[in-house]
């Protein structure tokens, strides 16, 4: 059946790989790949995915006549070609209106790309096989050359949550609807970079029981003219405000300074779709007033935005000078009644909000209006200047988070390296983006990655690794300072050994330098037993003698530990809880650092 379907659109299935005969001439299976025409995604349809809640027959997503809801679609904002930005890439959703054919499943099919990037995203889920559903697939370049890619699709319905890009509450099927959670996964591949991409061959059919569905792929281009220079991890999605027509000012602290600013906001984890009413930028003068009038932001030229389940926005750029090392005031409207949201919890820093039903007061320049305190960084993620050579990103737990450092003092020891990067010429001169997330662990989640949880610990360094790190503005290379909250908890040497290897791995498939810091010692905290220094020690091993695995290391476990004993910090180090350096400790880490190995 699906070779007929396959000749009714004109599609002549082709492998990922190009293969000869023994005489060296191609073999007919490379021969039929030349002659196969990339097309555009849509005219490659053969699924159809969604139904109307009223009409569920007219879908068949699984094989069993099972079906996503159009109406869940369109509450989570994923409306008919609709644009939705996932982890730095424009995807667009299909077009189809409900029971037309709005995916396609992948069997070698050609299919036409163009641009230049860092990654190809693909909108992807699996069905049949209950677990991923993988492939091999090709990229194709203009200049002839060709590179081979993995994609793995999650199943749509036992996938993990923690890594989807919005989930939907029902499944339609054609007795009725039920009740039951499925998901749309955002998948990027590496590809290249400086080579324009043609086109892409999708992996062969995975079997006479699974299928991958792909509904939209794109080029994820670099953010050429943009240093990021100040970002925050989503913690978690957690009960917020509740906020209704109130205008919130973040405080945030930059790293690099340039001409020009934009913003991120993000709506990660959420169900449903925010409006964001205005949102400006100035810098901090005292508390909540501006040094001077804030700057307005827009969006696609439009002062609102409105930013689906899962996605994320960036504003227009503007014209706005940034300093460096300074804070910033990033003002948003909630013209809504907002009762959850998507945050960083732990932030060290005191931010703003104005009374309930005050209004837009984003234009402010004094305080006055902005009458309630938070701690806690909703929807906002990134601030990027102009210019600029690229970023360091420091993926880690609470001590990069900067728990029990001075509060609103930004000496986080990514704040110190930061400034030691601004006051030298020997490397550029890197902007530093720290997501590091308070309990935040390598190898399982903390927050399960879908509804309100009181817990904002995040999902793994592993999970959030394409949102958090290869996504980031012109990341050139990442620090990977975790690990100390997974052997707390019992997970073994070598879980987090394979983790790191992981992360290493991917990081390096996208062009990023990959330093690693070894684990620092925490004898005196509550559960910090011999057994738990044990899976640290054994650990920081093999981050000293990786083999390769990373570019650099930067020994933190020398740096902070007692000469005396080993297994706890330096008291002078040490913020009191035996756990979290201090002030004296974060600056003395930060300084250990010989920024020529930041440099990729």
């Amino acid at each position: 059946m699906r070779f007929a379907r396959r000749w009714i659109t004109g599609i002549v299935a082709v492998g990922a790989a190009v293969a000869v005969t023994a005489g060296g001439a191609p073999s007919p299976a490379a021969a039929q790949e030349s002659r196969t025409e990339p097309l555009p995604l849509e005219r490659l349809f053969d699924s159809t995915a969604v139904s109307d809640d009223a009409r569920p027959g007219e879908a068949d997503f699984d094989g069993t006549g099972q079906s996503l809801s159009a109406q869940d679609l369109r509450a989570a904002g994923w409306t008919p070609g609709r644009t939705l930005a996932l982890d730095g890439a424009r995807l667009t959703w299909p077009r189809s209106s409900a029971g037309r054919p709005d995916n396609v499943r992948a069997d070698g099919q050609a299919v036409r790309l163009r641009g230049r990037g860092d990654a190809v995203s693909f909108l992807v889920t699996g069905t049949g096989a209950g677990t991923d559903v993988t492939g091999t697939g090709t990229v194709r370049y203009r200049d002839g050359g060709r590179s081979s890619y993995t994609l793995a699709a999650p199943d749509w319905r036992t996938g993990p949550l923690a890594t989807k890009a919005v989930a939907l509450p029902h499944i339609n099927t054609p007795g009725g609807q039920r009740a039951e959670k499925v998901r749309l996964y955002a998948v990027t591949v590496p590809v290249e970079r400086g080579r324009e991409i043609a086109s892409v061959v999708l992996p062969r059919d995975p079997g006479p029981t699974a299928e991958l569905h792909v509904f939209a792929a794109t080029v994820r281009s670099e953010a050429q003219g943009w240093t990021g220079t100040w970002t925050a991890s989503t913690s978690g999605y957690a009960a917020a405000g509740p906020w209704d027509d109130q205008t919130v000012r973040l405080v945030v602290h930059t790293s690099a300074g340039g001409r020009g600013v934009r913003i991120r906001l993000a709506n990660t984890f959420a169900s449903a779709p925010v409006r964001i009413g205005h949102a400006s930028v100035a810098v901090q003068g005292a508390g909540a007033a501006a040094a001077g009038p804030p700057r307005r932001l827009t969006f696609g030229g439009r002062p609102e935005a409105v930013i689906p389940a899962g996605a994320e926005a960036f504003s227009d750029p503007t014209d706005f000078a940034v300093p460096a090392d300074t804070n910033l005031l990033v003002s948003l409207h909630l013209p809504d009644p907002v009762m959850a949201a998507p945050l960083h919890s732990r932030t060290n820093q005191t931010s703003f909000v104005s009374a309930q039903g005050s209004g837009d007061r984003t234009a402010d320049s004094g305080g006055e209006a902005y009458t309630g305190t938070i701690s806690t960084w909703p929807f906002l993620t990134g601030v990027d200047t102009g210019g600029g050579p690229g970023s360091v990103v420091t993926l880690g737990d609470s001590i990069t988070d900067g728990d029990k450092s001075t509060p609103g003092g930004n000496r986080r020891w990514p704040d110190v390296l930061a400034r030691r990067f601004q006051k030298q010429s020997a490397v550029p001169r890197y902007g530093v983006l720290n997501q590091g997330i308070s309990a935040n662990r390598i190898v399982t989640d903390r927050y399960p990655g879908d509804e309100v949880s009181a817990d904002t610990g995040g999902v793994s360094a592993q999970h959030r690794l394409d949102r958090d790190v290869l996504a980031q503005t012109r990341a050139r290379t990442v620090v990977v300072f975790e690990g100390i909250n997974d052997v707390r908890w019992g997970t073994t040497p070598e879980q987090v050994i394979a983790g790191l290897r992981a992360i290493a791995e991917r990081s390096r498939a996208r062009g990023l330098r990959v330093v690693a810091a070894t684990i620092a010692p925490c004898e005196g905290y509550p559960d910090c037993t011999p057994e738990v220094d044990a899976r640290r020690t054994a650990v920081n091993a093999f981050i000293r003698q990786n083999g390769g695995t990373f570019d650099a290391v930067l020994d933190f476990d020398a740096v902070i530990r007692d000469p005396s004993r080993p297994q706890r910090m330096l008291p002078a180090y040490d913020s009191g809880d035996h756990l979290h350096p201090g002030d004296a400790g974060l600056q003395a880490l930060a300084d250990s650092v010989d920024l020529r190995l930041l440099a990729p």
